[in-house]
């Protein structure tokens, strides 16, 4: 479908707000087939090509791949343009270590700045997390799911800063993720340790919930490790 069929374009209006909101429904295009592996790593962006497909200008689009290049997804290659990044394993693992004291501090903070709001809003996760394991849930679902819950984790911290740094990772090891959740018993080990995090959140303990969400990446690391016959520690 056209991203343009899609957008209400006003006699008058502004240009410049129409091609904004262009760029930005195709930069949500172009990131969600990234992160659904519908575009393999290397895959090539082309701008006059993605334009046609699109049906839209190629200044949106330019836009949007530049948005995917700042935030990890895409790269620029010399004398090439614009392609999907691609992540080696060895790169994943490096960033799971530091991701694990990140997301352990983001935990720390939630824990003692949760609302009934928001404790309502984490177990509706946890539900939807368990109801997932139940069903033949495709991996992108999971995906999904986790990416929501640190998410969420990171914005009940206030911290700006530390919401950006965590969303920036998360940009390039939710392209992982579909492979770690592909293994059921991975999957049901990851909602079993969001639990455990969840647990100590709405239990107020800044402490339990750094403790639970480090263990927590630890073992995701460690298991894409295993999965990928990489040494662990």
């Amino acid at each position: 479908m056209s991203l343009r069929s899609v957008v209400v374009v006003h006699p008058g209006g502004d240009d410049a707000a129409n091609c904004g909101s262009l760029a930005d429904r195709a930069y949500e295009e172009l990131r969600q087939r990234i992160l659904d592996s519908g575009f393999e790593p290397g895959t090539a962006l082309s701008v006059p090509a993605l334009a046609r497909e699109l049906e839209i200008s190629r200044s949106p689009v330019r836009e949007a791949v530049q948005r995917l290049i700042h935030e990890g997804l895409a790269t620029h290659v010399p004398n090439r343009g614009a392609e999907v990044a691609r992540l080696e394993i060895s790169e994943l693992i490096e960033i799971y270590e530091v991701k694990e004291p990140l997301l352990g501090l983001a935990a720390r903070l939630a824990a003692t700045r949760l609302t009934e709001v928001d404790v309502d809003a984490l177990k509706a996760m946890m539900d939807e997390q368990d109801a997932a394991l139940t069903g033949d849930t495709p991996e992108s679902r999971f995906m999904e799911l986790d990416v929501a819950f640190h998410g969420f984790i990171a914005d009940v911290a206030a911290n700006e800063t530390l919401r950006r740094t965590v969303a920036s990772f998360e940009n390039k090891t939710s392209r992982a993720f579909p492979s770690g959740w592909s293994n059921r018993e991975y999957a049901r080990l990851s909602v079993e340790e969001h639990h455990a995090i969840t647990d100590a959140l709405i239990a107020g303990d800044a402490d339990a919930a750094e403790r639970a969400s480090c263990a927590h990446v630890r073992k995701v690391r460690i298991r894409l490790a295993r999965r990928h016959g990489e040494p662990h520690t």
